[in-house]
């Protein structure tokens, strides 16, 4: 047991040194771990009411008893900002999850079949020839206001994403010696796609998460913002910009605070989107 745990430790400690060797991405992995470790524990050490209305404090300006100011309510912004995290990381998590799986399916199987290559990515090539906000807004407007109605739209805004990346590298692998060698000696089609060609499409699936995860806050901020997203009552960052709009020119710390939330994550996880890409990318690596 101890020598398992050495070994996969050992393993992961050269990988961790090459990924974080760059120091932008190092400063990403710390803001997300930041992010994510306020949003995971705050709740258990507080129990402050982030809805918690006080007319006689609304649009305070910053200061040592409200950090990021109070917005027109008087509800505490940094309050509110910790306590959204929690849904703005669920959906982000709960998009880049739905859409990897169901673009890694549906990029296998238009890739390894050749019947299925061309319906399949006539669809996807449809669905990304609208811009990813307003299909967003049209899957929003049928499926109705809610916070899963709009986790399921972009799931299905970002699969073909996935999709059309997973299907591009199944493309170069089907041909490859090792998968007509377990076609040659009888393994049978599910196989093939389960134990020789989904291990070697974790790297793309792995930049991809990171960069739908990242799209996936910001998209969610879009929709939240042109009212049509998360409804008003749940504190994610996007409605909280949305419900302060008004108030920007009086209180700017209401938009401001929310909207560097936003930016820091999503950049943050797209610079840690680069670097894992660059690790797992012989040619990249190797120019680095």
């Amino acid at each position: 047991m101890k020598a398992a745990i050495f070994s996969l430790f050992g393993g992961a400690m050269p990988i961790a040194r090459r990924l974080f060797s760059r120091k932008v991405v190092l400063a990403a992995a710390l803001v997300l771990l930041l992010v994510v470790g306020v949003a995971v524990i705050y709740p258990w050490i507080s129990d402050a009411d982030p809805g918690a209305i006080e007319i006689g404090n609304r649009l305070h300006a910053p200061s040592w008893v409200h950090w990021a100011g109070t917005d027109e309510l008087g509800r505490d912004v940094m309050l509110r900002i910790v306590h959204g995290a929690r849904y703005s990381l669920l959906i982000g998590f709960v998009t880049a999850a739905g859409a990897v799986l169901l673009g890694t399916l549906m990029g296998m199987l238009a890739g390894f079949f050749r019947r299925l290559d061309a319906p399949m990515m006539r669809v996807v090539d449809a669905m990304m020839s609208f811009p990813d906000i307003l299909l967003g807004i049209a899957l929003v407007s049928i499926l109705g206001v809610s916070l899963w109605n709009v986790m399921l739209a972009l799931v299905i805004v970002y699969t073909p994403r996935v999709a059309r990346v997973v299907r591009a590298t199944t493309l170069v692998l089907r041909e490859l010696l090792f998968v007509d060698a377990a076609r040659a000696l009888g393994v049978r089609t599910p196989s093939i796609l389960r134990k020789h060609i989904l291990p070697n499409l974790m790297s793309p699936i792995l930049v991809q998460v990171t960069f739908i995860f990242a799209y996936a806050i910001l998209a969610e901020a879009g929709l939240s913002f042109l009212g049509v997203g998360v409804p008003p009552d749940i504190p994610t960052w996007g409605t909280m910009i949305a419900g302060s709009l008004e108030y920007a020119d009086k209180a700017f710390w209401t938009i401001f605070c929310p909207g560097l939330a936003i930016v820091l994550t999503a950049l943050s996880l797209q610079m840690l989107g680069d670097g894992v890409r660059d690790l797992l990318d012989p040619k990249l690596r190797k120019a680095a």
